[in-house]
Formats: C-alpha cells, structure tokens, sequence
C-alpha cells in the first residue's frame, strides 16, 4: 500500500501551500514556513515568538491544537491570523477556533498541496480579526 499524502495518511507535515493561496497572504508574516528539515535546536520556533500584524499560518495538520492556540492568543494582541486547516468540526481546535469567533471561508474545492493530487479531505481558512473579537453569550438571553 502506498503510504503518501495526499490519498492515504500523511507521511509527513511538509506539504506546501498550493500558489493560488499563497498569493493571497504574499506579504503575511508566516511563523510556520515550509520547512522539510526543521530542527528545533537550529531553526526559529514559530510558536515562541511574537507574530506580526497580519500573519498566514499552514500549521502541521498532525498537530495543529498548539498553533490554533498561538493564533487566538496573537489575534487578542492585535494580530490579523489567517490559518489554512482540514476542515473538520469534530477537533478540539476546531472548537476553540469558533468560540474565538473565527471566520470560517470554505475552500471550493480539494486542495492539491503542490502535489499533483487532490487531498482527501476538505480545507478551510479560519481568519482571527481583532476587530471582530469573540462575543459572550449567555444562553438565557439567547431566544428561539
């Protein structure tokens, strides 16, 4: 059985962005950039440092929780945080992304991550505004 992205289970968490996205967020600071041979003790660590004002993210999909929490807190800063996550309602970072009322923008059609094949799962960009920030429900002001 092959064991590569984007079909099956993902091999690794190296996968570019496709072109037609990054276009978008050219000039964003991304702390979290391609990276096949990051070494932790050599390279800057994306999660330990302060994101600039407007900043693109693709996080490792295997483990996106701890990015989802840099970019909320970031967004409480002043930052301006576009991430590009699977969409899947079922992830606890999934969960906090909605209550810190992020924008959800449904990407049209599978993603190919600069491979040639579309991925097995659908995608979409979670932007975090500070002008929009999360609203306080209480839910026995909430009518139907």
């Amino acid at each position: 059985m092959k064991k590569d992205y984007p079909r099956t289970a993902l091999s690794h968490d190296s996968y570019a962005t496709d072109e037609w996205i990054m276009s978008m967020f050219e000039d964003w600071f991304d702390p979290c950039p391609l990276n096949p041979d990051f070494d932790p003790e050599k390279d800057d660590d994306g999660l330990r440092m302060d994101w600039a004002e407007k900043t693109y993210v693709n996080p490792p999909y295997s483990n996106p929780l701890p990015w989802v929490k840099k970019a909320v807190k970031e967004a409480a800063t002043g930052s301006r945080v576009a991430l590009l996550l699977k969409h899947d309602t079922s992830t606890a970072w999934y969960r906090i992304l909605h209550e810190a009322n992020a924008h959800v923008l449904l990407v049209g059609e599978r993603l190919r991550y600069n491979t040639g094949k579309t991925a097995a799962f659908p995608s979409a960009l979670f932007i975090l505004d500070p002008a929009d920030p999360p609203h306080q429900y209480n839910i026995t002001e909430v009518k139907t």
